[in-house]
């Protein structure tokens, strides 16, 4: 039986999955870190990274939290700057973003829930 309690490194447990260390995608099934409620990201960006591609999740709300750094996420209808610690922004499902780092940036992403192929690329936006 796996314990009821889990500690580590989110950077190190979510290197092998683009910083996502809580989620359905956790094995085995019955860690803590296992649950399809919830996904956690811990991320960091090199300033001038970019995601260039549009995406969006079906059912998911996501939200971004700057750690540090600044970091621009783009909406369909808005851009949203976060630069200063504690900055968020929160977004539904089916809405398109891409992002870019300004600065070296840490980024926490918590997305709920947690469901395999949620996140759907955009062919256009």
């Amino acid at each position: 039986m796996q314990s009821k309690v889990a500690f580590g490194n989110a950077h190190v447990d979510g290197a092998n999955r683009w910083g996502w260390f809580v989620g359905h995608f956790i094995t085995p099934t019955d860690h803590p870190r296992s649950t399809p409620d919830v996904e956690v990201k811990w991320s960091f960006h090199k300033a001038g990274d970019v995601r260039k591609e549009w995406v969006m999740n079906a059912e998911a709300t996501t939200l971004s939290i700057l750690i540090r750094g600044q970091f621009r996420l783009q909406f369909l209808d808005q851009e949203v700057l976060l630069s200063s610690e504690g900055d968020y922004v929160i977004w539904s499902p089916k809405v398109s973003h891409c992002w870019s780092a300004e600065l070296d940036s840490t980024v926490l992403t918590v997305r709920w829930p947690s469901k395999s192929g949620d996140s759907v690329a955009m062919t256009n936006t």
